[in-house]
């Protein structure tokens, strides 16, 4: 009897985790062996008997190497998520140390912070294309009044210096509200009683600030920069839409790594390429989020 009890309860566990488990097999694992096999043959969208599938070995990797669309599209999602991953992080702490205030109508602060994360990326792309148009734009506007008149109005999705810049822009507005949450749970789980006692130890808010709310937010911390950096990789609806607006610049001055894998896989109907660049990319991405926490772990120990 005791022995039954103690495999119901070792077995318990992994009963409430087989759906997730079955779900992460069948549409995590299982894609993406499939993809390491197919990324060693020619395989195509379309079959035939004159082009049939067969198995090339690692030509398809080392046509990466050759391939400037692949140096262009990976140049430019490291470019987004060096510059989109602290400003959109820093933004979101400041966000919550705000609506952390016991003020009136915070929690309306907090909705309106809140509400573009609630809208999908497509509505949201398609509206900050209207808000780039460079004859009636607002931005153009809003540029031309902090300048004085000094800059004119600027082509936002057809100048190639300018495009990245401005889907970085509108990525950060729309995705800064979910990590302004997640700091908000970090923040109000941190006892008052720290702060009561710096205060009295005649501490500053910017001293409760490094020497209280840092540290205690260092898990927090990792947890939003790993999946900010995973969801920055992700960069496709926006500049896709962008693309397809008719109203773009060169397309290697903001494409990325998922749109070239698209593009490849179900506009060129190279399925063995395509594989090949998604196993690629998993990898550095893979390597990517797991150096960050070992990083930011490491910092945690040092302080």
């Amino acid at each position: 009897m005791k022995r039954s009890q103690t495999t119901l309860a070792a077995a318990t566990p992994w009963l409430f985790a087989a759906p997730a488990l079955v779900l992460l097999l069948v549409f995590l694992v299982l894609p993406f062996l499939m993809a390491l096999g197919l990324s060693f043959t020619n395989q195509r969208l379309v079959t035939s008997e004159q082009v049939s599938t067969a198995w090339v070995g690692a030509r398809n990797y080392l046509r990466l190497f050759d391939d400037e669309s692949f140096w262009a599209a990976l140049r430019n999602n490291f470019l987004f998520v060096v510059i989109v991953v602290p400003v959109q992080s820093a933004l979101a702490l400041m966000l919550a140390l705000l609506v952390n205030q016991k003020l009136a109508g915070v929690r309306l602060f907090r909705t309106i912070y809140f509400m573009p994360v609630a809208t999908t990326m497509a509505v949201v792309a398609v509206i900050w294309s209207l808000l780039y148009s460079p004859d009636a734009g607002v931005i153009n506007r809003l540029v031309q009044l902090l300048t004085f008149g000094a800059v004119g109005p600027q082509d936002w999705l057809r100048d190639p210096k300018l495009v990245l810049p401005a889907v970085m822009l509108l990525s950060v507005w729309q995705g800064v509200g979910f990590q302004m949450l997640v700091f908000l749970a970090g923040l109000q789980s941190i006892p008052g009683d720290l702060y009561e006692a710096a205060r009295l130890d005649g501490a500053r808010p910017w001293q409760q600030f490094r020497y209280i709310t840092l540290p205690m937010l260092n898990n927090t911390l990792i947890f939003v920069m790993v999946t900010t950096t995973i969801y920055a990789f992700q960069l496709f609806t926006q500049v896709q839409i962008i693309s397809n607006s008719g109203a773009s610049a060169r397309v290697d001055s903001f494409r990325t790594m998922v749109m070239l894998m698209v593009h490849e896989g179900f506009r060129n109907g190279k399925i063995g390429y395509a594989s090949a660049l998604s196993v690629v990319f998993f990898l550095i991405v893979l390597a990517i989020s797991v150096l960050q926490r070992l990083v930011l772990r490491e910092e945690r120990t040092v302080r």
